[in-house]
């Protein structure tokens, strides 16, 4: 093909777009780690802003590791994402599946009510009251169970169920295989991007978990990461031990954002193949 000059100018428009929405975007993340790797006195003497940092220093990082709430934190929150997640998928799985069957006795009627849930909700107070009532209330269970199944989750995966070839299933069951064989050998590894999407909403729910921990749990010993570094965020300044300097709460800030997003940001590459694929295929029909 022959790119005219109009096209030419297109695609110049949209690159240069491209390229200021990715600096925009980039910026502040490479501020918050220049910060959090930078000693005290060159932040002082920059004004507190810094994108490439002359000295690099460990200390924020090695404060953060050394303060006791930190490492629980980070053991709880993968206890969290780990369990959570797999409860997650097994039960909108489980849900989804019998909900895409056409020949689901009051399939309209369940579908009704898992939208319902979408617009409408018990309330605050009432959801506390059931937490506290079956025994939840500051255990790690309080902040998986209360949203073990999200309503948009299911209804993905349900649409994704739905668009699967008819013939596949009816070829099944001529073989004589069951649901539960039609589920996890046929249905399960043809939806693989789609389970992948829905288990990275998950996975970043339960790792950014806050309000549950805040409303739910008391002991210190159960906190999440985000609560604790809410607590972190708080604080004037920290002074340390074994360091002849005061480290300012912005350094210990960014080292804790830098801390809580390293995850999430190591994982995503690895499934972002399957995570765009998972988004487009339902929308997709031929």
């Amino acid at each position: 093909m022959v790119k005219h000059t109009s096209d030419r100018a297109f695609n110049l428009v949209v690159y240069t777009l491209l390229l200021a929405v990715a600096v925009v975007s980039l910026a502040p993340m490479l501020y918050v780690i220049s910060v959090s790797l930078t000693p005290y006195s060159e932040v002082l003497k920059n004004g507190g802003f810094i994108l490439i940092p002359k000295q690099i220093t460990l200390e924020a990082y090695k404060l953060l590791w050394e303060t006791p709430l930190i490492p629980n934190a980070l053991y709880v929150n993968v206890w969290i994402t780990v369990v959570g997640t797999f409860l997650n998928m097994v039960l909108t799985v489980l849900m989804a599946y019998p909900l895409s069957r056409p020949t689901l006795p009051g399939r309209k009627f369940f579908s009704f009510l898992v939208v319902f849930t979408m617009i409408f909700n018990g309330g605050l107070i009432p959801t506390y009251m059931v937490v506290l009532g079956t025994g939840l209330l500051n255990t790690v269970w309080a902040m998986i169970l209360p949203n073990i199944v999200w309503a948009f989750n299911l209804l993905v995966l349900k649409t994704f169920f739905e668009g699967l070839p008819k013939e596949l299933f009816e070829s099944a069951r001529m073989d004589g295989a069951g649901e539960a064989r039609v589920l996890l050998q046929i249905v399960i590894p043809l939806s693989v991007p789609a389970m992948l999407t829905v288990g990275m909403f998950y996975t970043v729910g339960h790792w950014n978990e806050f309000f549950q921990a805040v409303m739910y749990v008391q002991d210190k010993g159960l906190l999440p990461l985000q609560v604790v570094i809410r607590g972190i965020l708080s604080m004037n300044e920290i002074s340390m031990t074994n360091v002849d300097e005061v480290l300012p709460t912005t350094t210990l800030q960014m080292a804790a954002v830098v801390l809580a997003s390293i995850p999430i940001i190591i994982v995503y590459p690895f499934i972002q193949k399957h995570f765009s694929k998972g988004m487009l295929l339902g929308g997709i029909k031929g």
